[in-house]
């Protein structure tokens, strides 16, 4: 099974956050995104300075100060956001450069695992910010209240 983790989903929910307040010019403060999404804040906090390490946001110093994307959000892929917070996306335990692991010379899955880990990568990468951020723009669709349904028997039948 294929999954982000937790510090990756939360890092994608803090840079649509700012994605979406990018043209505002205005940053948000760690707390301001963790309170708006349930996020734990300490936990965040680490997220965000990862972001920052990796230039992928700018931490802004002062009253109203926090959190900015470090360029366009169009410019900035999930894959970026990923690896800047989980390191490389793998999928097998071995890598390229790993010739400890004792099945290294006779595993007969690790070249085509490599191709897949490659075109998830690639297709990561084709993903922006941008992206998830154009959904914040459609309204939310508010749920339809339904009447339960009412069974009514012909008369005379019981």
């Amino acid at each position: 099974m294929l999954r982000f983790s937790k510090k990756s989903d939360y890092a994608l929910i803090a840079m649509k956050h700012l994605a979406v307040r990018q043209d505002s010019g205005d940053s948000s403060s760690a707390r301001e995104i963790s309170e708006a999404y349930a996020i734990p804040l300490e936990l965040l906090a680490k997220i965000l300075q990862r972001l920052v390490r990796a230039r992928l946001l700018v931490s802004v110093q002062g009253t109203r100060g926090g959190y900015r994307l470090g360029r366009p959000a169009a410019g900035i892929s999930v894959a970026d956001v990923i690896q800047a917070v989980d390191g490389p996306v793998t999928v097998t335990a071995c890598s390229p450069d790993d010739h400890a692991c004792e099945q290294f010379g006779t595993c007969s899955i690790r070249d085509p695992l490599w191709k897949i880990k490659s075109r998830i990568v690639d297709t990561l990468s084709t993903v922006s910010v941008a992206e998830l951020a154009a959904d914040a723009e459609t309204p939310v669709r508010q749920a339809v209240k339904v009447s339960p349904l009412v069974f009514v028997s012909p008369v005379g039948e019981s």
